[in-house]
């Protein structure tokens, strides 16, 4: 019998909290939580916006390795739904593509392109602070209905709180590092997409599988495996 969504739920709340140890992967910890939104709520991609120390919002994991929805969440880190969502710390859920023409008309036309009909972002906030987005976009049209908008604030919850564990609003510092190292570790692990991809001559969704594959089966950090990758210490095997 295939899981229930209610199981794969709780399943993926359990492999959130397995991350509130000392030592975990950042980066892995938040592209599972996109793997699994995608299906939970029935979104044909997602991707995660993660504030910089210079409070500009970069991508930090999607599901979607194509370079058209990547561009798409680069877009909406300066126009759209999820710059709002950063700005107020709220849900903001655009149910179709007259309203999104209506507010962000060049976001708007760079979704609709793309095959989205509607967005809906998701704050990943801890009390008043604000750290970036949980961004779901799917094809048909229609707003995040309120049970889905309260499981999935709660997945990103999970997912800040494991982010920033341990930290407090008052220590502002050392969150922003965490987070900045975060965003770097992504730097390094695009460089190491492509290095994965030319040298097996596969796309860059492959390359990321593998380099997430040989980093969980070996036990170490994807950052570390993709800096041993672009340092040339490490070939990831076909």
């Amino acid at each position: 019998m295939a899981p229930t969504r209610e199981h794969r739920l709780v399943d993926t709340f359990v492999a959130l909290t397995d991350t509130l140890v000392d030592d975990y992967d950042v980066v892995d910890l938040l592209q599972t939580l996109v793997d699994n939104v995608v299906d939970l709520f029935d979104a044909s991609a997602a991707g995660i916006l993660l504030v910089n120390q210079h409070q500009e919002l970069e991508v930090l994991a999607s599901t979607n390795e194509r370079s058209g929805f990547v561009g798409l969440l680069q877009l909406d880190s300066g126009e759209g739904p999820c710059v709002e969502c950063f700005s107020t710390g709220r849900l903001v859920s655009v149910e179709d593509q007259a309203e999104m023409r209506r507010r962000w008309p060049t976001f708007a036309a760079a979704s609709a392109e793309s095959g989205y009909a509607s967005v809906h972002a998701i704050p990943m906030r801890l009390r008043d602070t604000t750290l970036g987005s949980l961004n779901l976009f799917r094809e048909a049209e229609g707003r995040l209905n309120a049970d889905d908008a309260l499981a999935a604030q709660a997945l990103t919850d999970v997912a800040t709180i494991s982010i920033l564990q341990q930290r407090t609003v008052e220590h502002a510092k050392v969150a922003q590092d965490q987070l900045q190292r975060a965003l770097d570790s992504r730097v390094v692990i695009e460089q190491a997409k492509g290095f994965v991809a030319y040298t097996h001559q596969v796309d860059m969704e492959t390359a990321f599988r593998m380099l997430r594959q040989y980093a969980r089966s070996h036990q170490e950090r994807l950052a570390d495996v993709a800096r041993a990758v672009v340092e040339r210490r490490l070939v990831i095997p076909a």
